[in-house]
């Protein structure tokens, strides 16, 4: 028997325990924080803490540095991170591979954690990065030590969907960004909200203000609240630094590690110089990787094209290592692939620009070869830390034209860089210029790719500040051209020099009369100097890109072209010297009795006759665009028979016009000239008027004496011969009406375009002109109802 259950007593339901697990879980969460604040508080800044266990962390963070392997701090973090926690602004500097992406990435976690900071408070931390490579190595290390964080965290940077960014934008708590593609959303996106902002992070901030995100940022931090805690990380000080976080932070911590150790570079690094020519320097390049073909290498040159360049080039000559480029002009699936790629080879080379410079941790890189010098020693340091990073060893070499030596070696000796001069090895050295040039002459589109990185080198060189170290006038262009396997060195616009100048307004036809008067010897000069590339190259069945290159290529000394215009090139160069055409008719009369013939003068287009002395001039006259800037204004040609152009209304001499009297005579003389005859030729108007009047009556009076007379139309005789009085109405009579079918023609083929309701039409509109005009003008009453009955039909 079952006993009654005792009164008073009610067993818990499961969802009644559920509610006091939930109530003690939040209790015990809420003292947890408590507890947490309490010891960020009372986090001494003086104690050096060397692991992060030792620190005020939450639990989710700690899981996930355990899980991450980060265990001990270095020197930045052990300084930064119990400032960050406490919620100071900081400006923070140590070396490349230092850890400065922890020092960060924690203080957000934990600021945000023990603010409670949920999905529907929006977004709460900021981090900015100047490339999308960094940017996307600072996400996924917060991925890793934040997987056991319930917080969402995004990644904005370029060469993704707006749209799908925009979707998925309003539920983010950190974003991960660089500078332009946040300004975007923030003047896009509707629903992205930036007034809660808790954190601002830049990572590599002289790199920001560097490549010219000064204006983006300065907008983006107008958006951002006031209040917030601020924190710029770099691996140098600028002044641009330092005038960004004069305006941004609030009382900062200043905190570098660069004080107290004798150089800005890692001690584990071996950096080394060689004195290089530009000539050759790419052969001195493949000879080194051809004797370190077991190692980790990155290759760092000045611009884009000539990574391209060099990476295919070398890909060619197979050096016996995996070769990889990395530049801007990429798309962003390919340098996500291609950064993947070389962090998990063990040996391998890239050649890249200085989008890899900054910030980017490729796992255990050997060496870091600069063919092309640094713009400054700051993108020196930057470079040099992609090696020897988190205490592993490293080396780096430097390649240095002899006029790069002593200015480069004073910007490093200031910054307190150790380098040590050093030679290659005669015996390892290859040179590849043989290679190089046959290779140009069988792929045209590698010839057009080396010219274009050749362009862009030397402007590279030309846009420098530091003329000390950086002076184009120094540099073996033409030995350099030649070692990258080009015929000839191509044009550069933008170079100066009295020389150059002078040699470009110096016109056809007097350096023709200069070679003349040498004697010949300046056409024996440059048919030695020509070799069986240049006959090559000369060719103009190659490819379309061979007619591109032989413009970009000098014909003679002057830097004559075939473009009238220019250079055809794409980047649009600066600072032309257009050809000068001299004035003085001695020097043009010598010239024409030295060069042959003289142009051809045309006359009557423009004030001044044109001299017709070349094809494009006389091409330019075939078209009327170009012969309008020829032409005065408000003026109108008309040729003659001859086919010679004349204005249409060309003025008077006016001492010609002066001898008939003053003006005002002449006006009212060719006012009474002007009503003298138009009164005759009114005259004559109105005796024709009033003779095709009579002529009209005449023949009416005739078509009614035949009518009264029994007479038909055909037997009157036609009263005016002329056909051109000859009346209309004559015609019409005589056409047959409808019921004469058989005198009706032939019924035509309809063409392709007509239909039966266009016959129809036609017809109608026929049957109706026959009606009205074969009917007599009505002159009693049963002739006019017998009109409108036809009329009616």
């Amino acid at each position: 028997m079952i006993a009654p259950p005792a009164i008073g007593r009610k067993s818990k339901t499961p969802s009644k325990f559920k509610q006091d697990t939930r109530s003690l879980k939040r209790k015990r969460n809420a003292d947890d924080l408590e507890s947490l604040e309490k010891s960020v508080q009372d986090l001494g800044l003086k104690v050096e803490i060397k692991d992060f266990k030792d620190l005020p962390l939450s639990q989710p963070t700690a899981s996930g540095l355990e899980a991450s392997h980060f265990k001990t701090l270095t020197d930045i973090q052990s300084k930064a991170v119990p400032l960050a926690l406490k919620g100071r602004d900081i400006l923070g500097a140590a070396k490349t591979g230092s850890g400065k992406t922890l020092a960060f990435l924690v203080p957000v976690l934990e600021n945000l954690y023990r603010k409670k900071w949920t999905e529907f408070d929006g977004l709460g931390a900021l981090i900015i990065s100047p490339t999308r490579e960094l940017a996307i190595q600072i996400f996924e290390v917060l991925r890793k030590i934040g997987r056991h964080h319930t917080f969402s965290a995004g990644l904005i940077i370029g060469g993704r969907s707006l749209q799908e960014e925009q979707e998925r934008l309003g539920r983010m708590n950190i974003l991960v960004c660089t500078p332009g593609r946040m300004l975007q959303h923030m003047d896009q996106t509707a629903a992205f909200e930036v007034d809660n902002v808790q954190m601002l992070v830049m990572d590599e901030a002289d790199r920001i203000m560097d490549m010219g995100f000064q204006t983006a940022v300065d907008a983006i931090v107008e958006h951002l609240p006031k209040k917030r805690q601020t924190m710029l990380f770099s691996a140098t000080q600028t002044k641009r630094v330092s005038d960004l976080a004069r305006l941004s932070l609030r009382d900062p911590e200043y905190v570098s590690v660069h004080e107290a150790s004798t150089s800005a570079t890692p001690s584990t690094l071996q950096q080394f110089y060689i004195i290089t020519p530009l000539a050759d320097k790419l052969d001195t390049l493949f000879g080194f990787i051809r004797a370190n073909v077991k190692s980790k290498i990155i290759v760092f040159l000045s611009s884009g094209k000539q990574v391209r360049f060099v990476y295919e080039s070398f890909r060619h000559l197979q050096p016996g290592i995996p070769l990889m480029h990395l530049h801007g002009r990429q798309k962003q699936t390919a340098r996500l692939d291609i950064t993947s790629k070389f962090s998990s080879s063990k040996n391998s080379c890239i050649f890249a620009t200085d989008v890899v410079a900054r910030g980017l941790d490729f796992p255990a890189v050997d060496w870091v070869i600069q063919i092309d010098c640094p713009e400054d020693a700051d993108t020196y340091i930057h470079r040099v830390g992609r090696t020897a990073r988190y205490e592993r060893a490293g080396k780096a070499v430097l390649f240095l034209d002899p006029s790069e030596e002593e200015g480069m070696l004073k910007r490093l000796e200031h910054k307190k860089v150790p380098i040590q001069k050093t030679k290659a090895r005669e015996k390892k050295q290859q040179s590849i210029k043989a290679q190089l040039q046959n290779m140009c002459f069988q792929d045209p589109e590698l010839k057009y790719l080396g010219q274009k990185a050749f362009v862009s080198y030397t402007r590279s060189v030309f846009v420098q500040k530091d003329k000390d170290i950086y002076n184009i006038n120094n540099y073996d262009l033409e030995g350099y051209a030649s070692s990258m396997g080009l015929p000839g060195a191509p044009k550069i616009k933008f170079r100066k020099g009295e020389d150059a100048k002078k040699a470009k307004n110096v016109p056809r036809g007097m350096i023709s009369s200069d070679d003349e008067s040498d004697g010949g010897e300046a056409k024996t000069k440059k048919q030695e100097v020509r070799t069986k590339y240049d006959r090559m190259f000369e060719r103009r069945n190659q490819d379309v890109l061979s007619g591109h290159y032989s413009k970009l290529i000098a014909n003679d000394d002057a830097g004559e072209t075939n473009d009238p215009h220019g250079d055809a090139d794409e980047d649009n160069d600066f600072l032309t010297v257009k050809r000068v055409v001299p004035m003085d008719e001695t020097d043009s009369e010598s010239d024409e009795a030295e060069s042959g013939p003289a142009g051809k003068l045309i006359e009557g287009v423009g004030r001044d006759p044109i001299v017709i002395d070349s094809k494009r001039k006389e091409k330019m006259l075939k078209s009327k665009k170009q012969l309008l800037k020829l032409k005065e204004n408000g003026t109108k040609l008309v040729f003659d028979d001859e086919g010679v152009p004349h204005q249409m209304y060309e003025l008077e001499d006016e001492e010609v016009f002066n001898r008939r009297g003053p003006a005002e005579k002449q006006r009212a003389r060719f006012v009474e000239d002007a009503t003298d005859k138009v009164r005759e030729a009114d005259v004559d108007d109105k005796e024709l008027a009033k003779a095709k009047k009579r002529e009209r009556r005449e023949k009416r009076k005739a078509r009614e004496a035949a009518e009264q007379a029994g007479v038909d139309d055909e037997e009157v005789p036609d009263l005016v011969e002329d056909d051109d009085h000859q009346d209309p109405m004559d015609l019409l009579a005589s056409l047959p009406l409808d019921d004469e079918e058989e005198a009706r023609p032939p019924k035509r083929a309809k063409k392709w375009f007509e239909d039966d309701s266009d016959d129809e039409r036609k017809a109608a509109n026929k049957k109706k002109s026959r009606v009205i005009e074969t009917v007599d003008e009505p002159e009693t009453l049963e002739d006019l109802e017998a009109l409108a009955a036809g009329l009616l039909k």
